[in-house]
């Protein structure tokens, strides 16, 4: 049998596979899948013996590098502008790692879909007329090998032509991509990060210390998980990808905001050691301290391709403007928090991999605070508040085990964390927040617990918007906001005085006066003194995603709207002085701001339904 005939059969089994697949799925937000624009189920088999698919260089990070170019070259006797090149990775898969879904398929099989792919005349115009065409893509660290296939027919009728040769890192296992996440207490920093050695294999640490003082190392957990931790397609079928290891070290008894650098290592098992290059971090400030703290805020990044790639093209443009603005403006920013939807991975889990190495240059030195969305968590029958299949079968594993987050349930992403001055209650907007459950307690404790003297500025953060917004789906349902959301909450954010609530979730920046029940309790728009007497509600969900229109209806509450990618970015001067900024991500310029201007006793004054009710008797 001719190895043209063999890779035919090989590759016949393959599509066989993802025929079942694609069978079973329900496309939820299609545009969110970028692989569902690729019609696998109608491929047909054109290999070509005068095409050809050739990458180089075939082994990369020979210097250490976690990414690389790889320049693409290839050729066909048939070329049209719909042909496309596809990254596969890993390049092989054998039947052993492939689902029981696939037991009838005849073996070999690869059970994983394409990573990304790009158009064939990207870079080369005259692709059509020469029939040779040349592709520049960056490729991170994986754990793996990777290949690339040519096809003709376009996306909707794919044509198999020809397949590259393998290329691989040197070491493909090193440690990589770390995020650093505050602890339970204020004095503890802990650093996650992934790799391909499990602890049979090797010893995972962090060594760390002063720069310039004595280093300690402190020994990290290991966690991974298989196809049966998730809840469905694509997650646990072609969009499955082993995740490799992802280890968490404590770095405790900190001194506060103090600079500390740090290395990621693993002890191998003949004595010899793994180790990434160096990072560094500034501890938080000792709760109450007075001292120039900013904070970041935003929601719904996602991922880009900085090869122009088209695997998000279409839905998330901004995500690589907002990186490089917090990049660009890192040595002002003290902590960071990504408020839901996350990597947008939606059940294909090589996202995940890319999400955290686009975030990197951040989340190694910042902490890197996330909350919970619905492509993070959502799927039938699994628990969420919300049964839609917006997770694509994630229904939680992944976000919870790549990210680490101070609560006391892994699997419910509702905690408080404090930052000197600030203090922090961050809601699961994907299970039940209203009166009388769990997570409405826990609220409550979060407002409750927080001496105002010491940490005067109380900021909730949700992903869902559960107090108010214009956002067409939510203007359309009359709601302003989730159903139930403001009803349940609004109580609890008077009575504590919460000064500012921010939401994702709504792909726009939207803020209002200071408001409660539907009514602003000041006109001022720009620079507040004394007591709000209400709360500012933001929405800060153009972090990347497709932008979200506005509704028609006008509000009296709504004060400036923008459909636009930005973030948003407070910075407390002192116990008596805020600014709040929203940050376009095309330029980094302040395209909207307020003041808040305080003292501690404007706290402490009543306010609607702010004190209980009193009597001469009382």
């Amino acid at each position: 049998m001719g190895k043209i005939q063999k890779l035919k059969m090989n590759l016949l089994a393959i599509l066989l596979a993802i025929v079942l697949f694609l069978l079973q799925e329900v496309n939820c937000h299609g545009d969110h899948q970028p692989l569902s624009r690729i019609a696998i189920h109608k491929t047909v088999f054109a290999l070509h013996e005068n095409a050809r698919v050739k990458a180089s260089p075939t082994v990369l990070g020979l210097k250490g590098q976690n990414t690389e170019w790889v320049t693409v070259k290839f050729n066909s006797p048939n070329p049209s502008v719909d042909d496309w090149i596809a990254v596969f990775s890993p390049a092989k898969f054998n039947a052993s790692s492939c689902p029981a879904e696939y037991s009838s398929v005849h073996t070999p099989l690869l059970c994983s879909a394409p990573i990304k792919y790009q158009y064939a005349n990207y870079t080369s115009p005259d692709y059509k007329h020469t029939g040779k065409g040349l592709l520049n893509l960056q490729l991170i660290n994986q754990r793996s090998d990777f290949s690339f296939a040519l096809f003709s027919g376009g996306l909707s009728n794919p044509k198999l032509v020809a397949v590259s040769n393998t290329v691989v890192f040197a070491n493909p296992k090193p440690p990589v991509y770390p995020r650093l996440a505050q602890g339970k207490i204020w004095n503890e920093m802990t650093v996650t990060w992934t790799s391909g050695y499990g602890i049979d294999e090797a010893e995972p640490f962090v060594e760390w210390g002063q720069k310039g003082g004595d280093k300690v190392r402190s020994p990290a957990g290991t966690m991974t998980f298989d196809r049966n931790s998730l809840c469905g397609a694509p997650a646990s079928t072609l969009g499955w990808r082993d995740p490799g290891f992802i280890h968490t070290s404590f770095l405790k008894e900190l001194w506060p905001n103090t600079k500390y650098v740090y290395k990621l290592g693993h002890k191998l098992s003949d004595g010899s050691y793994i180790w990434s290059q160096e990072y560094h971090f500034r501890s938080s400030p000792y709760p109450g301290q007075n001292s120039l703290q900013r904070i970041v805020v935003f929601g719904d990044m996602g991922k880009d391709e900085a090869d122009g790639s088209n695997e998000y093209n279409n839905f998330q443009h901004g995500a690589l403007n907002t990186t490089a603005q917090l990049i660009q403006d890192l040595k002002n920013i003290d902590i960071v928090f990504h408020i839901g939807d996350l990597a947008y991975a939606n059940g294909y889990l090589s996202q995940w991999d890319q999400f955290t190495a686009q975030v990197e240059p951040i989340a190694s030195t910042v902490p890197y605070m996330v909350a919970s969305g619905n492509h993070e968590r959502d799927w039938p029958n699994s628990g969420s508040f919300y049964r839609t299949l917006d997770s694509g079968g994630e229904c939680g594993v992944l976000a919870q085990t790549m990210f680490y987050f101070p609560a006391e349930s892994s699997e419910k992403f509702m905690y408080s964390t404090d930052y000197g001055m600030f203090h922090f209650c961050i809601a699961d907007t994907e299970h039940d927040w209203r009166e009388g459950t769990e997570q409405y307690k826990f609220i409550e404790h979060c407002l409750a617990s927080v001496d105002r003297q010491k940490q005067p500025w109380l900021i909730f953060l949700a992903h869902r918007v559960l107090g108010y917004s214009s956002g067409s789906f939510y203007v359309d349902e009359g709601s302003f906001a989730e159903p139930m959301g403001r009803e349940s909450l609004q109580k609890l954010w008077q009575k504590y005085k919460v000064d500012i609530a921010i939401y994702g979730h709504v792909h726009n920046y939207e803020r209002t006066c200071p408001v409660y029940e539907n009514i602003c309790t000041s006109d001022e728009k720009h620079s507040y003194k004394g007591s709000l007497n209400g709360t500012i509600h933001v929405v800060a969900g153009g972090g990347g995603a497709g932008l979200a229109e506005f509704g028609s209806v006008k509000t009296k509450w709504s004060l400036v709207k923008d459909y636009d990618y930005g973030f948003v970015k407070l910075t407390a001067f002192d116990h008596s002085n805020l600014l709040f900024e929203y940050k376009k991500s095309r330029d980094g310029k302040v395209y909207d701001s307020f003041r808040i201007s305080r003292d501690y006793r404007d706290i402490l004054a009543c306010t609607i339904d702010s004190c209980s009710s009193t009597t001469l008797a009382s």
